[in-house]
């Protein structure tokens, strides 16, 4: 049973397995960057109180299917969503909808996915994949960010449905309801609205770790982690950050050149050249979260490690703190024509 689905490699898994779905489900002028805006993906926390594999809770994006909830969302495009409490009953609603001819986008955990190179398992249970058919044991599976379709076994998938920890995903599945006609001013209107609901996340959440506060409050922190920690935790420290940066679906750096193809592309449909300037301060930003993460990893790998060294790293995350901060006031500034 092969439902024919394309396969297509992304840059980042939710938003590669939600344009995949909508493209499926009749939407070609979706795009990953567009289901990455529309759905207001870009995002930052850093709760300090919660700790994920002994190091900071840190994320660059929204939670896990709020992108594809959003996405469907914004453009009335009834969804399914689904968690099970056993494997029995999420395997037994898995093949009912394979059988139907419907591909199902699935979280998984990444610790156990066996066709991911060691070196990039460890527990993160807010990974995303498509399951778009069996042939014997094997599920065919289109992860994103791989560049061909591969598979599971049952007790494969059935184990990474049901990883344990934080942002367990009890055998969730996701995926448009039916297929449906978008029309243009859907489009525009879906993207005006995830524009203003990042910005609103980017720059209005209250308190200091979250958004462009968020990531001046990890700045700030990043100074005094080598007295506080000393210097073998403290850059165990950055290289979570760096991990959750550069490692778990683009992470920070990515996001944001994500971010600025999503305004070039909104360009497309609402005209305006204020986007294609505020574009590139995206791209900025991404290019100097990447200079960061160059500056954390000579931290963690010991070939820099003075308090000088921290401080540069902490003022690598002002400097960024502000540069988005300028580009989301500017995006909250325009006035739309339509």
């Amino acid at each position: 049973m092969k439902i024919e689905f394309k396969h297509q490699q992304a840059a980042h898994c939710e938003t590669g397995v939600t344009s995949s779905l909508l493209k499926f489900a009749g939407i070609d002028k979706m795009t990953e960057p567009l289901a990455f805006g529309i759905g207001a993906g870009l995002f930052y926390v850093h709760i300090p109180f919660i700790k994920i594999n002994n190091g900071p809770a840190i994320a660059f994006r929204t939670l896990p299917g709020w992108v594809f909830s959003r996405t469907c969302r914004s453009l009335d495009i009834p969804l399914v969503r689904k968690k099970f409490n056993s494997k029995e009953a999420a395997e037994s609603f898995l093949m009912q909808s394979l059988e139907k001819g419907q591909p199902v986008g699935c979280q998984v955990g990444v610790y156990y996915l066996s066709y991911f190179p060691k070196e990039y398992r460890f527990h993160f249970n807010a990974h995303n994949i498509v399951v778009f058919g069996k042939e014997e044991d094997n599920y065919l599976i289109s992860d994103p960010i791989m560049e061909n379709a591969t598979t599971l076994t049952s007790y494969e998938l059935g184990r990474v449905r049901f990883a344990k920890g934080a942002l367990a995903p009890r055998g969730q599945v996701y995926y448009p309801r039916e297929e449906v006609h978008i029309t243009d001013e859907q489009m525009k209107k879906a993207i005006r609205s995830g524009i203003n609901r990042n910005v609103r996340n980017m720059l209005h959440i209250p308190g200091r770790i979250a958004g462009v506060n968020g990531i001046k409050y990890t700045g700030q922190k990043i100074k005094t982690w080598r007295d506080k920690l000393g210097l073998p935790k403290a850059g165990l420290y950055l290289a979570q950050l760096v991990r959750m940066q550069e490692e778990i679906g683009t992470g920070g750096g990515g996001f944001r050149y994500i971010y600025g193809a999503f305004l070039q592309e909104a360009h497309a449909w609402l005209p305006n050249d204020q986007l294609l300037e505020i574009s590139s301060q995206f791209t900025r930003a991404g290019d100097a979260w990447r200079t960061a993460a160059i500056q954390a990893a000579g931290i963690y790998k010991g070939r820099i490690g003075s308090q000088a060294d921290f401080n540069v790293m902490g003022d690598y995350l002002l400097e960024i703190s502000e540069l988005e901060r300028e580009a989301f006031k500017a995006l909250s500034k325009i006035k739309w024509s339509s």
